[in-house]
């Protein structure tokens, strides 16, 4: 892929504000909504700081050559509120959250030192474009129905038929995500330069200036059905970030050996399954900017980033973090490798944390805006993964049968819960995939 803007490149100050701003927009809906999906009080506020301060940290360990940015990981939500559910109180709870977050780190920590003296040759064997690139596809794929979810989101969904029954609210929600998602293609594929860098900025802009218009008319005349934008949460704005190691200070004292125990079986074992998510991401980033991250910086400095940055943005907002999906497809899309953008991106999550109207302003951007933004961002994450696949000769069978595998099981969405630990549909294909590769691997070619 051409890039505007390299890896080490540095737009002017106002380009970066504005391209930052981009990236936020980018990664805010999953980065706030983990919160929010745990409750027990977790601050939306410092999840967002977490997020800036765990990116910065990954930056400092991949000596600033990766372009993506660390959100909260929804990989970890079961593990979360498992550490609610076996704690005493809910300080001991934000206390098992920093407890987690450690041993995930940890993990991650075991796992490049092993990478640092073995190399990342294995990885490459084991994982071969043919596994890979159907399993990045994936990522956007599995993403697609919740993508879909946020355009409809105010349709009735009649799970009988398997359809969404459309009402006024939902014709006016559906408008306003196609005005969003032309938004962002007509100045992505129009626009100038400094527009085609820009694209989720107009799309969020123009779908949001809609659905404030039917909203506004909603308020003055009392219908209900024209009121797409809540305002109301300006309301009840959390006007300061309400960080876990805080309430998490009166909760040591009450664990226990048994309660650690727990949340070590609860936070561990995911942390291998994100792994194999580290992996993709980061292949995917590569395939984008054309250097091989595994290698330079390598694979061990992205590890250790991912899992301290998770520990220490968990230690502020309670949520581990990963590297993001929708962070790797706004690069793809604005064609923005900048790390200076990402850095500027982690000291606004930082600084806007703190300022209330601002992080509720973002709040308010409704589903169906961010739904339609989310439909190019995961539609550019799986089509990255299907070009990974062009050199890759689909009329072997060794090679379809990969390919097939990893599809058909991640987007019929197979996720195996064994026991408290739960095989997300990314790893299970990409685990399958690689069974499937290194038993037909011996097989002989086939002539064409």
């Amino acid at each position: 892929m051409k890039l505007i803007y390299g890896v080490s490149d540095k737009p002017k100050f106002g380009q970066v504000l504005i391209f930052a701003f981009q990236q936020l927009l980018a990664i805010l809906a999953a980065t706030i909504a983990v919160p929010a999906i745990i409750g027990h009080g977790m601050s939306q506020s410092a999840a967002l700081f977490g997020a800036g301060v765990g990116t910065i940290v990954y930056q400092l360990f991949t000596k600033f050559k990766s372009p993506v940015f660390l959100g909260s990981s929804f990989a970890f939500i079961g593990s979360m509120l498992a550490a609610f559910a076996g704690a005493v109180s809910i300080e001991a709870g934000y206390a098992g959250l920093i407890i987690g977050a450690a041993f995930a780190g940890l993990v991650y920590v075991i796992i490049a030192l092993i990478v640092k003296f073995a190399g990342v040759n294995w990885i490459s064997r084991l994982m071969p474009a043919v596994v890979i690139g159907p399993t990045v596809a994936i990522i956007g794929l599995s993403l697609a129905g919740n993508a879909v979810g946020d355009v409809l989101k105010f349709a009735a969904f009649d799970a009988v038929n398997g359809v969404y029954v459309m009402d006024a609210k939902g014709w006016i929600g559906l408008l306003c995500a196609l005005v969003t998602i032309f938004g962002v293609m007509l100045s992505s594929v129009y626009g100038k330069k400094g527009l085609k860098l820009i694209p989720f900025i107009i799309g969020i802009l123009a779908g949001y200036v809609v659905a404030a218009i039917f909203t506004v008319i909603g308020l003055k005349t009392g219908n209900e059905t024209l009121q797409i934008i809540n305002f109301g949460l300006f309301q009840n704005m959390q006007w300061y970030p309400d960080f876990t190691f805080l309430k998490a200070a009166k909760g040591f004292a009450a664990i226990d050996a048994q309660y650690i125990a727990t949340i070590a079986v609860a936070y561990i074992p995911v942390a291998f399954v994100v792994f194999a998510e580290h992996i993709a991401d980061h292949k995917n980033l590569s395939t984008i900017i054309d250097k091989d991250l595994l290698e330079e910086p390598g694979l061990h400095r992205t590890l250790l980033g991912d899992g301290i940055g998770s520990v220490v943005g968990a230690i502020f907002g309670g949520c581990p973090n990963t590297t993001y999906g929708e962070s790797v497809g706004c690069v793809a899309i604005t064609k923005n490798a900048s790390v200076v953008t990402i850095l500027a991106t982690a000291i606004i999550a930082i600084v806007a944390s703190f300022v209330a109207p601002f992080v509720t302003f973002l709040a308010t951007i409704p589903n169906c805006v961010m739904g339609g933004v989310c439909i190019t961002l995961y539609g550019f994450i799986a089509v990255s993964g299907l070009k990974m696949l062009q050199g890759v000769d689909l009329g072997n069978n060794k090679n379809l049968f990969v390919v097939s595998v990893i599809l058909i099981t991640g987007i019929g969405g197979m996720a195996l819960q064994i026991g408290a630990v739960k095989i997300t549909t990314i790893a299970c294909a990409l685990i399958l995939g690689i069974i499937t590769n290194l038993v037909v691997a011996k097989g002989k070619d086939e002539e064409q």
